[in-house]
């Protein structure tokens, strides 16, 4: 198993693979959703999320990715990352509790400037021990990554864990596409290259990149609770499929459409958008979710 905007859904989808999160399905007029459930095993309970840092990485980046995966988990005035992630449960009616793991920066490129898929494999294969956990390989704005900008933001998959290969992880990739295509991987936060050319929103932590990949690691998180192993929650083809959140892709808030995240929070000192609180008040622009329960996309406004 393998792994947001501007070519359409018919294009994409023979090149994506299994749980991709491509760039560009944020200006596709979705399909009518239904996941359905393939009867494999979803990931419940209390994960750890381990994270390897490749590339560069301020303190300040790392601070703001790490403060949204504790968010998640953690009660905050409304409207509270952790609600948003609280529909994830509704997929197996028990809550899936994320805690903030151990951590590995790799700021010296052990495995070069360039990776390919197999390569980000084998980062993530770094972060054992496995059982209950989620790997996320997080690469730097320095780093290129074998399909980023191409066809999509990050992946998620499972891998071998042990010598002997008996059991399998589940493990992220999330990529920094700043300084490479951020008007691909990292809309709503700059103007796209092409489509409806609506103003870039401010972004809530300051950072483009970081917070275009906050949008593309709960995307992740929650396929992959929800879809770990490719035969969970999905519609679609299972090498291409629409999972949790890429089945809502580009919607935000309310009144959203093709080109428009919908309608938003603005903090009154920065002009920042987001539709979500954390920790230490963080702030953060989620994407809907499918809720399994009223089958419709869920924004946090």
């Amino acid at each position: 198993m393998s792994s947001l905007l501007l070519l359409s859904l018919l294009t994409l989808l023979p090149t994506l693979t299994l749980s991709t999160t491509p760039r560009s399905l944020y200006l596709v007029t979705p399909e009518p959703i239904s996941l359905s459930y393939h009867h494999g095993p979803l990931l419940t309970g209390k994960l750890a999320v381990n994270l390897l840092w490749y590339g560069h990485f301020s303190t300040s980046q790392r601070s703001i990715v790490s403060d949204f995966l504790l968010s998640l988990s953690s009660p905050a005035s409304p409207p509270a990352a952790s609600t948003w992630w609280h529909t994830t449960s509704l997929y197996h009616n028990s809550t899936t509790q994320l805690t903030l793991g151990r951590q590995v920066i790799d700021s010296a490129l052990s495995l070069g400037r360039s990776l390919t898929s197999d390569d980000l494999t084998k980062l993530a294969s770094r972060l054992s021990p496995h059982r209950n956990t989620i790997a996320v390989v997080l690469t730097g704005e320095d780093v290129l990554v074998e399909g980023l900008c191409m066809s999509r933001c990050g992946h998620h998959g499972s891998a071998p864990a042990g010598r002997h290969g008996r059991s399998h992880f589940a493990y992220i990739w999330v990529g920094n596409s700043v300084t490479q295509c951020p008007g691909e991987c990292a809309w709503p936060f700059h103007q796209p290259i092409y489509g409806p050319q609506t103003p870039p929103l401010v972004a809530p932590n300051g950072d483009v990149g970081v917070d275009g990949m906050i949008i593309n690691l709960a995307t992740l998180l929650a396929a992959t609770v929800t879809n770990p192993f490719g035969d969970g929650y999905f519609q679609g083809p299972a090498n291409a499929p629409l999972e949790a959140v890429t089945a809502c892709t580009g919607i935000f808030g309310t009144g959203s459409y093709p080109g428009y995240p919908g309608q938003l929070l603005v903090d009154p000192t920065t002009g920042a958008s987001f539709n979500a609180k954390g920790l230490g008040g963080r702030k953060y622009l989620l994407p809907a979710m499918w809720d399994p329960k009223t089958a419709h996309c869920t924004t946090m406004v």
